[in-house]
């Protein structure tokens, strides 16, 4: 086992960066002060955070997981925008004593996570620390459409999401209880596979407010409500539940429910349209938007739990 103490950092980005995925976007990607991208309409950033034994385990994931996982969520939040994503900025800081070869699986991990979307790779840092810690920022762009946000929706329209939600949940808790019922939700927690460009479907068929269900159902229907100044009104048995969730949860002898409803980190999209659109195929109504109250209700009753809190666990 060679560290990255030992490689040095001169010599691991030489190994790092041919590993890593290229955009057409780039004019000048890494390996100078800054990178040069050529960009299509406006200009969409967003950034994430990815900390050891905070939003992932050594233990459960590899490190083409956590390559995977940092870039997924990350074109995600763009795709929530209505957006393209095009590249992402990379910085992983780790101790010394970290196997080089580990670093190199994380560039695996997120050239897979991108390469099929045309994402490139296009620079970012490497720093020493006491844990393995990744910070990533994506860039995207609009292509002359208008970036859908989450103040628009009006009372009156309808709630839907682009997929089946409560598989990670699911696979986070067969690995918190030691359980491998269901693989494919394992899987899906590891390595969230949203479909990318549901986002942009969603604008292209006039959503009026739109995020990605990184914290739960509830709580990022809760921030578009709070937003839009509306009340959302939630039908539980609407929700559609992931089946290898429902699998799960009847092996565990409990409810899939609360899965879907307030488990994060499926990176589903969440979308208000407004009454009578064309709702895309395949994506699922689920309730509607009211000025009778605010916030989110869920069969009528204010719901106890909204989902992960970074601050409150």
């Amino acid at each position: 086992m060679t560290t990255i103490g030992e490689m040095g950092e001169d010599a691991l980005i030489a190994a790092f960066a041919p590993r890593l995925p290229v955009t057409d976007s780039e004019i000048l990607g890494p390996g100078d002060d800054a990178a040069v991208l050529a960009v299509d309409g406006d200009l969409v950033v967003s950034s994430d955070i990815l900390m050891e034994d905070r939003h992932f385990r050594m233990d459960w994931s590899g490190p083409e997981d956590v390559g995977w996982r940092a870039a997924m969520q990350n074109l995600a939040d763009i795709d929530a925008m209505g957006a393209v994503p095009t590249a992402l900025q990379v910085t992983l800081a780790a101790p010394p004593s970290l196997d080089a070869d580990w670093v190199l699986r994380f560039a695996d991990g997120l050239r897979e996570a991108c390469e099929p979307h045309g994402v490139g790779v296009i620079g970012g840092d490497l720093s020493g620390a006491r844990e393995v810690s990744v910070c990533v920022t994506v860039l995207g762009e609009t292509h002359g459409t208008e970036p859908v946000t989450r103040d628009d929706a009006l009372p009156g329209q309808v709630v839907a999401v682009s997929a089946p939600l409560g598989a990670a949940a699911a696979g986070y808790v067969q690995l918190t209880e030691g359980r491998r019922i269901d693989e494919e939700t394992i899987g899906l927690f590891l390595r969230p596979r949203p479909r990318i460009g549901a986002g942009l479907e969603a604008a292209l068929h006039g959503a009026t407010a739109l995020m990605d269900i990184s914290d739960g159902l509830l709580r990022d229907a809760a921030r578009i409500a709070r937003r839009s100044e509306v009340g959302i009104a939630i039908r539980a048995a609407d929700v559609p539940v992931h089946e290898g969730a429902r699998f799960a949860a009847l092996e565990l002898q409990i409810d899939p429910r609360p899965w879907a409803l307030t488990g994060g980190e499926d990176h589903h999209m969440l979308a208000v349209f407004p009454r009578g659109s064309a709702v895309p195929a395949g994506w699922t109504v689920i309730g509607e938007t009211t000025d009778a109250f605010a916030g989110v209700r869920v069969d009528g009753e204010v719901p106890e739990d909204l989902g992960w809190d970074h601050f409150g666990g």
